[in-house]
């Protein structure tokens, strides 16, 4: 059997390639899984570019080119924090609300195949463990 990582490696190169196909599907051909890192962590009424760089694990530079290439394709904007004046928050558009809406039920429906692969108890019991695993410190 392989290793963790083998296996980790895998997973995420099968289950991306079904998402950003599917979601080409759904109008959002332009997206890449590099976006993930966006629009993976993003709140829907905003969020900071060091939150996303915090909950992605991703370095600031990163982000920010990411950001720059989310806002040329239409998915979010850069506006003022309402909090803080010298901050600026990064948010959704319409565009990118869809895909936000989009990718939660294609993922529901990766997931759901997952479930009836190995059987929702044995799924549920590995999304656990997976996450204990993977949590951050």
């Amino acid at each position: 059997m392989s290793d963790v990582g083998v296996l980790s490696a895998h997973l995420l190169s099968s289950f991306q390639k079904e998402l950003f196909t599917r979601l080409a599907e759904a109008g959002h051909e332009h997206l890449r899984p590099r976006h993930g890192a966006i629009m993976a962590y993003i709140a829907a009424e905003g969020s900071r570019a060091s939150e996303l760089s915090e909950r992605s694990g991703q370095h600031k530079q990163v982000v920010g080119t990411l950001i720059d290439e989310l806002e040329r394709l239409g998915y979010v904007v850069r506006r003022p924090d309402p909090a803080d004046r010298r901050a600026k928050l990064v948010v959704p558009t319409e565009l990118g609300r869809d895909q936000m809406v989009q990718a939660k039920r294609i993922i529901s429906d990766i997931e759901a195949g997952f479930a009836r692969q190995v059987g929702a108890e044995r799924f549920a019991a590995f999304k656990s463990v997976f996450a204990e695993i993977t949590a951050r410190p």
